[in-house]
């Protein structure tokens, strides 16, 4: 290797180790937490556990309140099927198939659907999968009851995108009324999900998450966070 080689090999490298140092750096006033720690010892068992790690810093209190509740209500039969949907199906199953297994695990027959006006045909498709497989599904669109945006104080320049209002809350207590034993969330806006979940009595699941930009790939956009996606998301 010659001198400008090696001083060329050098400069790149110490460019590469800048960046990724400029990548990593936390801001002082940001605490560490799951996404700094670079073991993940908490399933490897042989590793080392950060300083800052929140298995090491659990309270045995809050480890029991945790495994408590697992034997409240359903949650143990949920976390059974769970694990065994994950088991059986391990890159075999698609998460439609996955959702139909997990369904019949926990024995739920009727599948409500709550799902975005913008994606009724995948609605519709996985409706018809549903009752090809014995289930009987219902959904509730995310516009029903057809209320304008302004008519709960949503500023009117929201109608500018359509004037008829998603309501989550309603879609939830619809379906609370029809007694699903199991909701599935199809393409809700964000936020409107998190209300959905909110009032869903049923156990609830997503099949689709919206992204309007990616075709409802939304981790499209974190696995070109680093190229493509860099400057837009200040990296």
């Amino acid at each position: 290797m010659t001198r400008q080689t090696a001083l060329s090999f050098l400069a790149t490298f110490r460019y590469d180790l800048l960046s990724l140092q400029k990548t990593f750096a936390m801001p002082k006033h940001y605490a560490n937490s799951c996404v700094d720690c670079g073991t993940q010892n908490c399933k490897f068992k042989d590793r080392t556990y950060p300083e800052f790690c929140p298995t090491t810093n659990l309270t045995p209190e809050d480890l029991e309140w945790s495994l408590e509740r697992y034997n409240h209500d359903n949650n143990h039969a949920i976390m059974v099927a769970s694990a065994e949907v994950e088991y059986e199906g391990y890159c075999q199953l698609t998460r439609v198939e996955e959702i139909m297994q997990f369904a019949r695990k926990i024995n739920a027959h009727k599948i409500g659907i709550a799902n975005c006006i913008g994606l009724i045909k995948e609605a519709r498709i996985f409706a018809k999968i549903l009752r090809a497989n014995g289930f009987e599904p219902y959904a509730v669109i995310c516009k029903v009851a057809g209320k304008d945006k302004s008519s709960i104080g949503i500023p009117v320049c929201c109608e500018e995108i359509g004037a008829a209002m998603c309501n989550p809350i309603l879609q939830a207590r619809l379906l609370n009324q029809t007694k699903t034993d199991l909701n599935v969330v199809i393409g809700l806006c964000v936020g409107h999900d998190s209300l959905f979940y909110k009032y869903s009595d049923a156990y609830a699941t997503t099949l689709i998450t919206k992204d309007r930009i990616t075709g409802n790939n939304p981790a499209a956009a974190i696995y070109t966070a680093e190229s493509y996606y860099k400057k837009k998301f200040n990296l």
